[in-house]
This record gives structure tokens, sequence and C-alpha cells, in this order.
């Protein structure tokens, strides 16, 4: 049986190794000094807000539509519920 102190330096050196697998990967591949590097692209100031507001306009419209659907499914189970409820005391009572 491991010992904890060795059990938690398998995982120290397991963790570090997942932690340092993107900076090996880049050192092995490094970019090419002749590309040119990326400047910013300049996005117009105008267009973005109307576009966030539509989206957050389509979101809480999803939203809001999941959840009538939602209610709407569990009104649908708690009047098949009932439904079946009255139906047994109804049996019952025969």
């Amino acid at each position: 049986m491991l010992s904890r102190f060795v059990k938690l330096s398998i995982v120290t050196l397991i963790s570090a190794a997942i932690g340092l697998s993107p900076l090996s990967v880049m050192a092995a591949d490094p970019v090419p000094a002749s590309a040119p590097s990326a400047a910013p692209a300049v996005a117009p100031a105008t267009p973005a807000p109307a576009a966030q507001t539509e989206k957050a306009a389509e979101k809480k419209a999803k939203k809001k539509a999941k959840k009538d659907k939602k209610a709407e499914k569990k009104a649908k189970k708690k009047a098949k519920k009932k439904a079946k409820a009255a139906q047994e005391t109804a049996a019952a009572q025969q």
C-alpha cells in the first residue's frame, strides 16, 4: 500500500505535467519570425451595442419561452396526476 506522501508526490507530478504541457507545445512550435504580428481590428462602435441588445433580447425571449414551456409541462403533469387520483378514488368507492 502506498503511503500518503507517495500518493501526494505522484499527484503533484501529474498535476505539474498537465499544467506545463501547453508551455511545452508552445516551445516546440514557435511562431515564425517572418509572420506579421496581428494588428487589432478596428470595429465600428455603433453596431456593437445594437447587436448586444438584440442578443440580450433573444436570450431573454428564449429563457422566457423555456420557463413557460416548463411551467406548462408541470401543469399538465399535475393535472394528469390529479385526474389519476380522482379516478382511483372513484374506483375505490365502487
